[in-house]
């Protein structure tokens, strides 16, 4: 293998495929990224794999000769991230498994292991394909993702529900304590694809976090290409493909946890609510987080208060436009904090019925999200 390339492209794909390769391996190998050189396509081809997800790039290299070797992974990027920005050359050993990296200010050489161990990445063969737009996949994965679980015992609530009903795209994330959804309708289905690819699948976070990083660099109006079949998940961003296991289980039927009608209902400048928030935080983190909001239909405002008795107490109020009666409430604060940054709109709509069921935000404005958070019981 021997090839020249920029320093910026190989570090930039090097980056992204490391985010693949496990911290703990199950086995050496897994801890290198794969090498390809392909003489015929004049490109370079990296992947990282844990055995659950692969991330696959490909960018173009001036290839003299034609060869793949796994290298490891942590170590070659932190060589490149520091050499500088120039042509780099690559080649290489002819008795060993190493390459030896050259540039202006001197040589390196790399160790690493023979590509036949490294395991192939699952391929879809006999699934079901479709075509997302990447601003509405980007659009899902930002109202969604920060809702799902850290708790691994209730695994299928680590991912996010992905759902699909005509022309509608639905995501869907919940830890239990509160529920983001989104809707979007902008699909765009691939001319191959069946007439209605019915999808109802649950997709792991720390994939669709990987997936939402490719998406933000992704430049193409081209849309995401994406194979699935009853294990795995195949999506094609251009030269780049992300792979991943899909969740077993079954989702929880979340539509039914949202309230049809509301009582109460608060109109509020969503910064405002927010900064309220981050300043009120500071006394909640010394009490469980949680603080209570006070709806006063009559003065037209949303207060805030803690009551930290060993530290002290802080009250903020937020003009509002309400309809219903007052009503007090506890929630914990950094629930209301993430689902306000994920909603995106001037204004929000907040809507309850008492304070022991759900509550539930919404933005006023192009995005359909639902977030419901339960609130945490007041003791008097």
């Amino acid at each position: 293998m021997k090839f020249v390339c920029p320093q910026s492209d190989l570090n930039t794909h090097l980056s992204l495929v490391s985010r693949a390769v496990p911290a703990r391996p199950s086995k050496p190998v897994l801890s290198n990224v794969l090498m390809k050189a392909d003489l015929e396509e004049q490109q370079i081809t990296l992947i990282g794999f844990d055995e659950t997800l692969g991330i696959q790039t490909a960018f173009l290299a001036a290839v003299e000769i034609p060869g793949e070797l796994t290298l490891p992974a942590k170590l070659l990027e932190n060589i490149i991230s520091r050499l500088p920005s120039e042509d780099l050359l690559v080649e290489e050993a002819e008795a060993d498994a190493a390459i030896t990296l050259t540039c202006s200010s001197g040589q390196y050489q790399v160790r690493g292991l023979s590509a036949e161990d490294y395991p192939s990445l699952p391929l879809v063969e006999e699934g079901q394909a479709a075509q997302l737009s990447a601003e509405a996949l980007l659009e899902g994965l930002r109202g969604a993702l920060f809702a799902t679980s850290a708790d691994e015992t209730k695994q299928v609530l680590t991912g996010v529900h992905l759902l699909t009903e005509a022309d509608l795209l639905e995501f869907a994330a919940t830890d239990g304590h509160r529920l983001a959804v989104v809707q979007t309708s902008d699909e765009t289905k691939a001319p191959d694809a069946p007439e209605t690819t019915a999808m109802d699948v649950t997709l792991p976070a720390k994939a669709l976090r990987e997936l939402e990083k490719m998406l933000q660099s992704y430049s193409s109006t081209e849309p995401v290409a994406l194979r699935f079949d009853r294990t795995q998940v195949i999506f094609e961003l251009g030269n780049q493909r992300l792979t991943t296991r899909l969740l077993e289980g079954q989702y929880p039927n979340y539509r039914q946890l949202v309230p049809k009608q509301f009582e109460r209902q608060a109109t509020v400048d969503r910064k405002a609510l927010m900064s309220a928030l981050e300043r009120i935080a500071v006394l909640a983190d010394q009490k469980n987080n949680i603080v209570k909001l006070s709806m006063d239909a009559d003065e037209s405002i949303v207060a805030i208060s803690v009551e930290a008795q060993e530290v002290g107490s802080g009250r903020e109020v937020v003009p509002a436009q309400i309809s219903g009666d007052s009503l007090d409430i506890a929630f914990n604060v950094r629930y209301l904090l993430d689902g306000l940054k994920a909603l995106g709109s001037n204004e929000v709509q907040l809507q309850f019925n008492t304070a022991t069921s759900p509550s539930v935000l919404t933005p006023l404005g192009k995005l359909q999200m639902t977030y419901l958070v339960m609130p945490v019981q007041i003791r008097s």
